[in-house]
């Protein structure tokens, strides 16, 4: 399928090191682009659900679809980096292809039995006995997503990024659409659910029309080569999915109601952005390294290390703003109703900064070949937040759950920094923190001082996300070759403008 589509097995195993650069690019701006309507799309939907479903609906759909997508995370995580892997290194990815695709329907059916059974009981420890019917209806997403994820690893895998990034779209927007129907046609949370479980289908009949690994035909390559190499790495990523969510969980097990897990799910659904530019970065952080190491040359790849790591302490700034500006932007989406989201958000935005430095530090320990580092700086996270939300969350509620997240993270970012520096002598410039934490500051007050009404507020986000990289260049934070390279985009953007144009006025006529 993939030759008759015009991907050559050859030239995605050996492509000009140009042309391997450009695509390794476009592929991440493109995947960035397409995991970003989440941002716009799960807005949008968390807006019109806390409408009309309200806190406490808004809540039981927010508890089942976090506990879905923890398992499904969770489940694919098992495989995806070996996925990528072999089907890059493969002559032939069809043999690997259908292996995966057969594990992920094994597992995810499998799950898929495990939630029917065990749903009274999850029902039963959260105090929501109806939980339990959303959580088997919404167990029918897990094969499904399991499904389409083993089709985006290997579109990864075969370099075909811009197909990868057109199925995840897909995917969001058919959610938004799918649960705006659904939920309008009177189905309440049981159509939330049912357009969440469209949307995984949508993701994969896109994806099959791209890539069609077989799933009853033989395979010769066997199954062991992938779970040698994906142990380490998943037992990494199910710490890192465990405790992404477990004070949602935590805060409604120690005493939290419905409502209260609503205003913590929508701060969440607000603090988003720092974990799709690491999802979309990582993995060409991660390919990016790895042929550099391969060819020898340690002191670019340290560069490399140390300028990513430097663009994650850019995004502080965003952070502070976002938290200053919290009490408006959460009374715009949601209403006046979830304004207890704002403390929350002003914390959680914070914690996702530092996840998304775990993201970056464990890709670049990954690299350089030290992939049981990841799991051994994650681990310890996950017991440490049980006890963090167990002495904070009876006390402080749900402001309690978002400072042990936040915290937790923020020390994992910091051990994962010093990792790196250990392994490769690499940190990040302690100018650009500086500045940044400056900025911070500076950005948090202007948002809260400067008080808007309505749509007025996206005014006021615009001027101050242009002011940040102002007051970045005016201390002088980026090199010329840096500044260049913004110039050459700029430029490339304006000439692709103009060609548009062109082609436009040409049709016209």
């Amino acid at each position: 399928m993939l030759q008759a589509r015009g991907f050559h097995p050859h030239f995605l195993m050996n492509p000009p090191a140009s042309q391997l650069g450009r695509r390794m690019l476009n592929g991440t701006i493109w995947i960035f682009l397409a995991e970003a309507l989440l941002l716009p799309t799960g807005i949008l939907t968390a807006a019109f659900l806390t409408r009309q479903l309200g806190p406490e609906g808004y809540g039981l759909f927010t508890l089942a679809a976090t506990l879905t997508a923890w398992i499904e995370w969770s489940v694919t995580s098992v495989f995806t980096r070996a996925t990528i892997k072999f089907v890059g290194e493969a002559e032939d990815w069809r043999p690997v292809g259908a292996t995966v695709l057969r594990l992920h329907l094994f597992m995810g059916g499998g799950v898929m039995l495990l939630v029917w059974l065990f749903a009274a009981l999850v029902g039963k420890l959260m105090g929501e006995p109806v939980l339990a019917t959303y959580l088997r209806l919404f167990a029918l997403d897990i094969p499904l997503f399991c499904l389409g994820y083993a089709h985006r690893s290997i579109l990864v895998g075969v370099g075909s990024f811009t197909q990868r990034a057109i199925a995840t779209a897909g995917r969001w927007i058919a959610r938004l659409v799918l649960i705006l129907v659904l939920v309008k046609m009177g189905l309440s949370v049981q159509g939330a659910i049912l357009g969440s479980v469209g949307a995984s289908l949508v993701e994969l009949v896109i994806s099959r029309f791209y890539i069609r690994p077989s799933l009853f035909g033989q395979s010769t390559f066997p199954a062991r080569k992938l779970w040698s190499y994906a142990v380490p790495l998943f037992l990494f990523a199910l710490s890192m999915r465990l405790y992404e969510k477990l004070d949602l969980f935590a805060l409604k097990i120690l005493g939290g109601t419905a409502a209260q897990v609503g205003f913590y799910g929508a701060a969440q659904n607000l603090s988003l952005v720092p974990g799709i530019f690491s999802l979309s970065f990582s993995p060409l952080l991660l390919s990016t390294l790895s042929r550099t190491l391969y060819a020898g040359d340690t002191v670019l790849a340290q560069k490399i290390s140390r300028d990513a790591m430097r663009a994650v302490i850019w995004m502080l700034p965003f952070a502070g703003m976002t938290a200053g500006a919290a009490p408006e932007i959460v009374s715009l989406l949601f209403g006046s109703a979830f304004l207890p989201t704002a403390p929350l958000l002003a914390l959680l935005i914070f914690g996702a900064i530092a996840l998304a430095m775990i993201s970056i530090g464990t890709a670049i320990l990954t690299a350089a070949g030290k992939p049981n580092w990841t799991f051994a700086l994650a681990g310890p996270l996950l017991p440490l937040s049980i006890a963090g939300h167990i002495l904070l969350i009876p006390r402080l509620g749900a402001i309690g759950a978002s400072i042990v997240s936040t915290l937790f993270a923020s020390v994992g970012a910091l051990a994962t920094v010093v990792a790196v520096y250990c392994l490769w002598k690499v940190f990040p410039p302690v100018r650009t923190v500086w500045q940044s934490i400056l900025i911070c500051g500076l950005a948090y007050a202007l948002a809260a001082f400067w008080s808007t009404d309505n749509f007025l507020l996206l005014f006021k986000l615009s001027v101050i996300a242009l002011l940040i990289p102002l007051a970045f260049f005016l201390l002088g934070e980026f090199s010329h070759s840096e500044i260049a390279l913004v110039r050459s985009l700029l430029g490339s953007i304006k000439r692709y403008s103009q060609k548009k144009e062109s082609n436009t006025s040409s049709a016209k006529n």
